[in-house]
């Protein structure tokens, strides 16, 4: 089964900046949307941001809108997650995935997407 890679996660302090990836050798992004994911310890799987196949419809949760910009480089078969004044809160392993729905972001649901990578670590702490 494919998969997809993320990195970029890692530690910073309150009000910092990550830019997260999401990459694909073995088959094309371009086709899909992708959503970004996290989880934190003893919390459900939450919806953070997607971004359509084309990179022209993208959705974010309330509690990242504003902060949080994803976008896509099709050329390089590569999803980023930008994420800028960190807060605590946002810490979590955070997860790229395939839309089932194929080309749209259709649900905010994590079981409306299909390929899974293994996720990378955000911690935001002093």
């Amino acid at each position: 089964q494919v998969q997809l890679v993320e990195s970029g996660g890692g530690l910073v302090q309150p009000g910092g900046s990550l830019r997260l990836s999401c990459a694909a050798s073995e088959f094309t992004l371009d086709y899909y949307a992708i959503g970004w994911f996290r989880q934190a310890p003893g919390k459900e799987r939450e919806g953070v941001s997607c971004i359509s196949s084309s990179g022209g419809s993208t959705t974010y949760a309330s509690s990242v809108k504003g902060r949080f910009t994803i976008s896509r480089d099709n050329a390089n078969n590569t999803v980023y997650l930008q994420m800028n004044s960190l807060k605590p809160e946002d810490t979590a392993v955070y997860y790229c995935a395939t839309s089932l729905s194929s080309a749209s972001c259709s649900s905010s649901g994590w079981y409306s997407y299909g390929s899974w990578g293994q996720g990378t670590q955000v911690t935001v702490s002093s």
